[in-house]
């Protein structure tokens, strides 16, 4: 979109605006609300709910305001009797076959229909025809349907397409026939369900919450999401200490995801209020028993008495910042060796970057974007989504290089489907264009015109680097940026971590050792989340886990103390853009448990250790901001508003000496075969998405997305009636449906 402002006259006002701004844009921006149902920023105009009616002067009849971009000029009236009749016509025969059923519904009180019509206030219905009626049925096991609803803005279609590029949902039928439905009846994607976050109507129903409690009920507390690097801002809503449901921050408040989440940040909540959380600290009083409930005070004083030298600290990359810098504080103060349980360690991308980060905002607006290895769909769905969307609306090209043909080729102007593990060889060819296309398995064309893409593009250009690729490839990728910017093209770099505060590990850790080598040399540990391989404990004299639940880790444990969930604490988290964003408390910790900072404090003080820290998370992250550099001169009122996320300070070096790890990747290129046989498969969408773990697993619809996605017999009872957690269908399930489903159909009259 242009800079440049044109003045324009609203009702009778004159106003200034970005020349090519949406015409409904810049009236809401200047104080005139105009109803719509259809538009959406930043998806492509739809135009059929005829609820943006505007005059504008020199042109014979009304005109849809989201289709419309604003000249100099240009004189619109927003409010007038003619505007205000068609408007009220529109919304009549939006409410002909809507049903009346506010007070049963899941939006009833956060319906845009609802309330456009509340608005208006006395809409006649003067159509006495019998209203289509279609029973409610499920789409997914976390999609409900009721059919009967929908006003066709056809929002729900279009997100799909857009931002997901799955276009699993769709128009069928024409006129007044016309349906929102799915191939088969069965939603086969990657279950993000944006669509319901979308849909201005009940139509689309969240199918974890539904029917669980009213949204004026609830309390509204804005956080970040606890799964994805991405950081994505989302709403959790509660009440009476337990969480009911999660929604993007954008229904209340802007944030820098719009509505956009993925399928575990709005779904996979359960695990909050789950009964098999970790309620009190537990004792195994002997090696091979169990383990017992007992005190706080108890298992302080056991640990005091065990816990001494030649100690080791593992810190999980899920950990607020604020948890982080406790367990660095306590490192130091009782000499133990620190390291971070994160199976993408991503330290040497940015030791060595030679471009600044790129924002999500950045991606989206990019000219030229390099995709190298990572799987972003399903790992860093925003980030994915800000690609699919920089294409499919914004004329970028996307170049992938992978050794798996991902759903995200899909895409791709240019796929570079390199031989299995062959990072390191591309790395290398790269940075200096060095020979290696026998050990990728290409034409030693496709690696010269990646780099020809990149020097010959103008605008944003951005480099991904996936978790996937070595800390030697990672560095001379990092090392290789800066030198590839030019006139009129900006180069910018954006990682693939894995968890939610990878990044932040990273900035407040930089001095953490590898795992194997802290536990190996450690007589007792201090663990605070899980590792990735438990096995290594066997054998250490005394192990102590901060966990939310028991695991494979506290089946090494001597003492493990109850730790608080990200709905239970104040802190912060760092993302992949490096913006530092709020994780606010929306409910009390459950039972016994307490946030990670305070247990680390607690064991610091049984040890007669004084950290230094006050006890409060704003206290610790400022005294973390004067003395991480990265996050220098920051404190909480600063990441107020996440709608202008506030950057770290990451450096950004005009040049690095990367010798020893092109050296490096020399040796790993020398070792490869040549012309490996490639991996021809296209993964499931969702494989990793929707895998189960720790915290995935305690929602169970997630066991049924994981094991297959089951299409049941009946689409009108709940698939968690029709199958076991394993995906098998339940014969005592399979009557309840048959009998549920009969007397259904006859009630509403349907036979097909």
């Amino acid at each position: 979109m242009s800079t440049e402002l044109v003045k324009i006259t609203l009702n009778g006002v004159e106003v200034e605006a970005e020349k090519g701004s949406v015409l409904i844009d810049v009236c809401r921006d200047n104080g005139e609300h105009i109803p719509s149902f259809c538009y959406y920023k930043d998806l492509d105009p739809q135009a059929s709910c005829r609820m943006c009616l505007v005059r504008i002067d020199k042109m014979p009849k009304l005109q849809t305001s989201c289709t419309i971009k604003v000249t100099d000029g240009m004189a619109v009236t927003t409010r007038s009797p003619e505007i205000e009749k068609a408007q009220r016509s529109m919304g009549e025969f939006l409410l002909a076959n809507h049903p009346l059923d506010c007070p049963v519904c899941d939006r009833g009180g956060e319906c845009e229909l609802q309330e456009v019509i509340f608005d208006w206030g006395d809409v006649e219905e003067r159509f006495t025809e019998k209203k289509n009626v279609d029973p409610e049925k499920y789409l997914s096991p976390i999609v409900a349907n009721d059919p009967q609803r929908c006003i066709l803005c056809k929002r729900c279609t279009r997100v799909c397409d857009e931002w997901m590029g799955e276009d699993a949902i769709e128009a069928g039928n024409r006129g007044v026939n016309t349906v929102i439905g799915t191939y088969g009846g069965w939603l086969n994607c990657s279950q993000c369900g944006n669509c319901i976050e979308v849909c201005p109507t009940g139509t689309l129903l969240d199918g974890v919450y539904r029917h669980a409690t009213r949204p004026w009920e609830l309390d509204q507390t804005i956080t970040t999401d606890v799964y994805s690097s991405d950081g994505m801002q989302l709403s959790i809503g509660s009440r009476g200490g337990e969480v009911h449901r999660i929604v993007a921050r954008d229904r209340y408040v802007n944030g820098l995801n719009g509505e956009f989440l993925d399928v575990k940040a709005r779904f996979a909540h359960e695990f909050i209020n789950h009964r098999d959380r970790v309620k009190t600290p537990m004792i195994r009083y002997s090696k091979g028993g169990k383990l017992i409930p007992a005190t706080w005070d108890a298992a302080l004083e056991l640990i005091s008495q065990k816990f001494g030298d030649s100690s080791g600290v593992v810190a999980s990359p899920r950990l607020t910042n604020e948890a982080l810098f406790t367990l660095r504080k306590f490192a130091e103060a009782t000499g133990s060796s620190l390291a971070v349980s994160d199976r993408g360690d991503m330290s040497a991308f940015f030791a060595n970057m030679t471009a600044p980060l790129a924002t999500h905002r950045d991606i989206r607006y990019a000219k030229t974007i390099i995709i190298i290895g990572g799987e972003p769909e399903e790992e860093q769905s925003f980030t994915a989504k800000q690609v699919r969307q920089a294409v499919r609306n914004g004329g970028a090209k996307l170049i992938i290089v992978n050794d798996t043909p991902i759903n995200l080729k899909a895409q791709a102007a240019k796929f570079v489907h390199i031989a299995p593990g062959s990072y390191d060889a591309f790395a290398l060819a790269f940075a200096d264009g060095s020979d290696v296309s026998g050990k990728l398995g290409v034409d030693a064309a496709e690696i010269g015109a990646v780099r020809d893409a990149i020097t010959a593009a103008q605008g944003d250009v951005v480099i991904m680097v996936g978790n996937d690729l070595s800390p030697a490839a990672q560095a001379v990728i990092a090392a290789s940026a800066g030198g590839f910017a030019g006139d009129g093209r900006r180069v910018l770099l954006h990682p693939l971590p894995l968890y939610n505060n990878s990044v932040g590990a990273i900035d407040i850790l930089p001095n953490a050792r590898q795992i194997d080598e802290v536990i190996a040399s450690a007589k007792a540990l201090l663990i605070a989340g899980s590792l990735q391989d438990a096995s290594a404990l066997a054998g250490k004299d005394f192990v102590v886990v901060q966990e939310l639940f028991l695991t494979d880790t506290t089946e090494h444990a001597d003492v493990v103390l109850p730790a608080a969930s990200f709905a239970e604490v104040d802190g912060t988290f760092t993302n992949n853009a490096g913006n530092v964003q709020r994780v606010r408390r929306a409910i009390e910790p459950v039972h016994q448990s307490k946030p990670d900072w305070l247990i680390t404090g607690g064991i610091a003080a049984s040890l007669g250790v004084d950290l230094e820290l006050e006890s409060s998370a704003s206290a610790i992250f400022r005294a973390l901001a004067d003395t991480v550099a990265v996050y220098e001169g920051l404190r909480y009122p600063a990441l107020k508003d996440e709608s202008e996320p506030v950057q770290a300070k990451h450096a950004v070096n005009e040049s690095v000496d990367v010798t020893s790890a092109v050296n490096d990747l020399r040796t790993s290129t020398d070792s490869l075969p040549e012309n490996a046989e490639k991996i021809t498969d296209t993964p499931v969408i969702g494989h990793k998405l929707h895998r189960l773990t720790t915290m995935t697993s305690k929602t169970p619809q997630f066991h049924l997305l994981a094991n297959g996605n089951p299409k049941p017999a009946n689409l009108l009872v709940s698939p968690l009636v029709q199958f076991d957690a394993d995906g098998k269908p339940k014969e005592e399930g399979f009557e309840e449906a048959a009998a549920v489903g009969i007397g259904d159909r006859i009630l509403v009259n349907i036979t097909r």
